[in-house]
């Protein structure tokens, strides 16, 4: 008879444990991609009459349950509810059953989004198992936890094993629907996301361009069905530092737009707003002549003109794109036009109170316009496999000046000898231009506010780092003497 693995089991009997001292106690106990929950038979049953149905109908009723957290975002009645659903699954169809298989998924989907990378990763790979004894190791029902399993690996800061697993989902999809279906795209965009944590950027602008050519395979008759892959595209170009590709990608969408729907069309205001927003960064691969338009100023205000003028716009689309050209401003240093743009928006969303909770998100407290990603490894290169990662926090304070600029900038290191890295915080912080906080619709100096970055390094960075502080320590020594 198959058995769970010895360290799932374990985390199963401890899983069951905690569910019934939340029964005794009436207490809960403690972004990549995710697969949605699998599913089961809707039903429709109200909870008092639990007691009067069979174990099958509990069992539906506990995923409805879950599922109803899940919308609701309550991921620790989720956790308890994904916790039931394996304990009855098991006592129903036994360890080596797809309905258990379905159930570890589901509770590794809740470990996942409540950061217990671990465990789920544990109940993923379980769910995977499960799968290829009952039926094979290249069913397409291992897409799913195989997509599981790869974000909960890139979470844990494990790309390395993200890259093989996004690999192996990648391949059964090959095999169950052929080459150029369209369903791999989301896996693809999930290894490209891999490749690029891992400094590959060759890689993942390979993969990018394979995702292009097979959305535009799919939509050959639909342009417009293109535009949302378009997007994305761009994003992916932007993170990977290729703007000039960027620009030019945001550009096609623009005029595909304009073609379909016209030149004042709503649809034009997001891919003209973000092709202005790629004129904050330079593409240092860039080896032709450079852009004539110095900003993307033009793009921000053709934006804002199609808002000013459309019926149709919802007013949170309308204060951003507004708020975007402000924001051009004060990192072209012109203040005196950002902040009447910046009053007009705050007496805009003063109107009511849905308005009033957009104010306080976007105008009552500083927010960065530009800022460059931050290193997630020490030592730089590509991730290793077979080695344990440790997390390290660089903690910056400072000050927003009314200008949108970084003061009084003070930064430490946890351990602190990764002062390299405290040193690329700092300077990136530095640089960064703020929209300002903005009291009675005018830009004020903030108070001071903290940001704290997170990344990953291996013990031997750290021993590394130690060997070097002790012989320039040595060094100095010396030289005193």
């Amino acid at each position: 008879m198959f058995e769970l693995p010895k360290t799932t089991m374990s985390l199963l009997v401890i899983s069951i444990a905690s569910v019934s001292l939340a029964q005794q106690t009436d207490e809960a106990p403690d972004e990549q991609t995710v697969p949605v929950a699998e599913e089961t038979p809707d039903v429709v049953l109200a909870d008092e009459f639990a007691n009067d149905l069979s174990e099958e109908e509990r069992l539906l009723l506990e995923f409805e349950r879950y599922k109803r957290f899940i919308d609701e975002g309550s991921m620790d009645e989720a956790d308890i509810a994904a916790k039931r659903i394996v304990e009855m699954a098991i006592r129903l169809y036994g360890p080596q059953s797809l309905e258990t298989s379905k159930a570890l998924n589901n509770l590794a989907l809740v470990q996942h989004r409540t950061g217990q990378y671990d465990a789920a990763i544990q109940n993923f790979e379980t769910s995977i198992e499960i799968i290829e004894i009952s039926e094979d190791r290249l069913n397409e029902q291992l897409v799913n936890p195989l997509k599981g399993l790869g974000a909960s690996h890139l979470a844990n800061g494990r790309p390395d094993l993200a890259v093989q697993t996004f690999n192996r989902a990648t391949h059964i999809t090959h095999v169950n629907e052929g080459p150029h279906n369209v369903e791999q795209v989301e896996i693809l965009e999930s290894l490209a996301e891999s490749t690029l944590r891992m400094g590959d950027m060759k890689g993942a602008r390979s993969l990018l361009d394979r995702i292009h050519v097979l959305n535009v395979r799919h939509f050959d008759n639909n342009e417009l069905g293109l535009i949302p892959s378009l997007m994305r595209r761009a994003d992916w170009q932007h993170r990977a530092g290729y703007y000039n590709e960027e620009r030019a990608t945001y550009r096609r969408a623009i005029r595909i737009v304009e073609a379909k729907l016209g030149k004042n069309d709503p649809q034009l205001v997001f891919p003209l707003v973000k092709l202005g927003e790629s004129f904050y960064f330079f593409d240092m691969t860039q080896s032709g002549p450079r852009e004539m338009i110095a900003t993307g100023e033009i793009y921000f205000k053709r934006a804002t003109r199609i808002v000013e003028r459309s019926d149709i716009v919802e007013w949170p689309e309308y204060a951003e794109t507004k708020l975007a050209l402000a924001d051009f401003y004060i990192y072209a240093d012109g203040h005196g036009r950002a902040r009447k743009i910046y009053a007009e928006v705050w007496e805009f969303l003063s109107a009511d109170e849905e308005r009033l909770d957009a104010r306080r998100d976007w105008l009552e407290q500083p927010s960065a316009v530009i800022e460059e990603p931050l290193p997630t490894r020490a030592g730089g290169g590509q991730a290793s496999s077979g080695q344990d990662y440790f997390d390290c926090t660089i903690r910056v304070d400072y000050n927003v000046s009314k200008r949108g600029r970084v003061r009084n900038i003070r930064t430490e290191a946890n351990p602190p000898e990764f002062t390299e890295m405290q040193r690329a915080v700092h300077r990136e912080i530095r640089n960064r231009v703020y929209r300002p906080m903005l009291v009675d619709g005018q830009p004020v100096d903030s108070g001071e506010l903290v940001f704290e970055h997170s990344f990953l390094y291996r013990q031997s960075d750290l021993e590394k780092l130690r060997q070097q502080q002790t012989v320039s320590q040595q060094a100095d020594r010396s030289s005193e003497t």
